[in-house]
């Protein structure tokens, strides 16, 4: 039986991280009650996904906190990773399923209730919903949902859901509220002048949002 905790759900971004770079993030995030984190970085070749991610592994190792790859399914074997996730463009889930095996969390975006519907919770363990937000993260999302649209998504999906897309740590209640058992951050915690501080006041609002 897989179990990760959504919560807090860190999604590395290389050029916000430059200041002090990922693998210091995460360890100062997870230090601060980030509970999943993922590497993303679409610019990296596999071999560097790869690198990466045994430090990342390396940081991980002892807290219980899940390392998921974005889309790399080779770089995701390789290393060893808890997880992979894929998006609609990206490698189809049934296929990527076949490829890590029963034992590897697997994560996928969905964006509207249709995609929701569509997925097959033998394959899939979570899904991420949105953009709740426009982020500059990543600038070729698709529509702003807002939190209705979450709701909406969230109760056509078989599965977990975790929000994403603009998410800080004041949207917690909100995102919880619509039914996601968590949000994912990007800005909300790279970049950031204290990222375990900024990991600790998500965490914190979200405990707040359940009690």
């Amino acid at each position: 039986m897989k179990t990760f905790d959504l919560s807090v759900y860190l999604v590395l971004d290389p050029d916000l991280c430059r200041p002090i770079g990922m693998v210091e993030t995460a360890r100062l995030a997870v230090a601060g009650g980030a509970t999943v984190v993922q590497l993303r970085d679409k610019q990296a070749t596999t071999e560097e996904m790869i690198e990466t991610g045994r430090a990342l592994k390396a940081v991980l190792a002892g807290t219980g906190v899940p390392l998921i790859v974005n889309d790399d399914v080779e770089a995701a074997i390789a290393i060893g990773a808890d997880g992979l996730h894929v998006g609609q463009s990206d490698m189809a889930a049934a296929m990527a399923r076949a490829r890590v095996g029963s034992g590897m969390i697997l994560g996928l975006s969905v964006e509207t209730e249709e995609l929701a519907r569509r997925v097959d919770p033998s394959i899939a363990d979570y899904v991420g919903i949105g953009p709740v937000f426009a982020t500059a993260t990543k600038p070729d999302h698709k529509q702003p949902i807002g939190f209705n649209g979450l709701a909406r998504i969230v109760a056509a999906a078989p599965v977990p859901a975790v929000a994403i897309g603009g998410v800080k740590a004041e949207h917690a209640g909100a995102a919880l509220a619509a039914g996601a058992k968590g949000i994912a951050v990007v800005s909300a915690i790279c970049g950031q002048p204290d990222p375990e501080a900024a990991a600790r006041r998500i965490a914190g609002e979200i405990g707040k949002a359940r009690a």
